[in-house]
């Protein structure tokens, strides 16, 4: 049974470090659904934004503890994907006008 790509590919990872990665080494950082495999979100990768994947790597990040005075809580842990593409690909998130 197949999942759709919207519910493994949540969101691209928008930061400093993600930006620059794509530009140097066409890297892009995703954040995905916690129970999703590597051949998942590379089958979701090239179906959403039909490209051609080279690898994924995967990262679970824990959830960090926050105190806010005497009270202390938890952050949720995450997912995230940093999927390699082919030589000649790349996608685009903001387009320049």
């Amino acid at each position: 049974m197949s999942r759709n790509p919207r519910d493994i590919i949540l969101e691209p990872v928008v930061t400093e470090k993600s930006t620059r990665r794509r530009e140097v080494s066409n890297e892009i950082a995703f954040v995905v659904a916690r129970d999703s495999n590597k051949i998942e979100i590379r089958n979701a990768v090239e179906k959403l934004f039909d490209v051609k994947v080279a690898s994924v790597r995967t990262i679970s990040v824990p959830g960090k503890v926050k105190r806010l005075g005497r009270y202390q809580g938890k952050r949720a842990g995450w997912k995230k994907a940093i999927v390699t593409l082919k030589e000649g690909e790349t996608i685009e998130f903001f387009e320049h006008q």
